[in-house]
């Protein structure tokens, strides 16, 4: 049985919880303020969860989820993560995080910064562009007419498809970005932003995406 080590609590986090036990995954979950905080979330999970800290959570992870504000990527344990899967599903806000101006002048991509602060690993954007109430709501059968469609890009292939994977289990259609560099598509302020749209919309929408370069 896989286990998600999930490095991060909050909405989008405390919600890829809940649709991972319900497609049968086991589940460790941190945050930043110690496991005797989530004992209320990892009763209602039940038996398949527990809590730990960040780095316990990375060393139990078969494949992890970041799910912290970007500004703390710097701090998720490197060696745990090494040779694993790891899906970022961060986004950029600089009123939360402080000015970065490789991300304001358009040198860098969210996820990909998080990739070279986990070089040994093997990232992949994922959950990043839909409301965490969504996760669990919005998916729907394989086939299904108007099922949504959720991006992913990765520098490396098994770590796409294990996301490519992942979204069909909990309900969701995919359309893989391609490389990291690429991720911007679908981030804040772009067409695909946290919009509920198919398959097909989403294809449309990433290609009107329009990178923007702060001044």
């Amino acid at each position: 049985m896989t286990t998600l080590g999930i490095i991060g609590a909050g909405h989008i986090g405390s919600q890829v919880a809940r649709a991972a036990i319900a497609n049968g995954y086991e589940v460790v979950i941190a945050n930043s303020r110690g496991p005797e905080t989530l004992a209320a979330l990892v009763a209602e999970l039940g038996p398949r969860a527990r809590a730990a800290t960040a780095a316990e959570a990375a060393a139990a992870a078969d494949v992890a989820v970041v799910t912290v504000p970007f500004k703390a990527f710097a701090s998720i344990p490197v060696e745990p993560l090494a040779g694993k899967i790891v899906i970022d599903t961060n986004n950029y806000y600089w009123e939360r995080d402080g000015h970065v101006p490789a991300l304001d002048e358009g040198r860098a991509t969210v996820t990909g910064m998080l990739q070279a602060h986990l070089p040994e690993s093997r990232v992949a954007k994922g959950f990043n562009h839909i409301t965490a109430r969504d996760i669990t709501t919005d998916g729907r059968p394989s086939g299904g007419a108007g099922r949504r469609a959720l991006a992913t890009a990765s520098d490396f292939a098994d770590a796409a498809q294990f996301v490519t994977d992942l979204y069909d289990q909990f309900g969701f259609d995919t359309v893989n970005i391609g490389p990291l560099s690429e991720s911007w598509r679908v981030e804040r302020d772009q067409p695909a932003y946290v919009v509920a749209q198919t398959r097909d919309e989403l294809v449309t929408n990433l290609a009107r995406a329009v990178r923007q370069v702060a001044a």
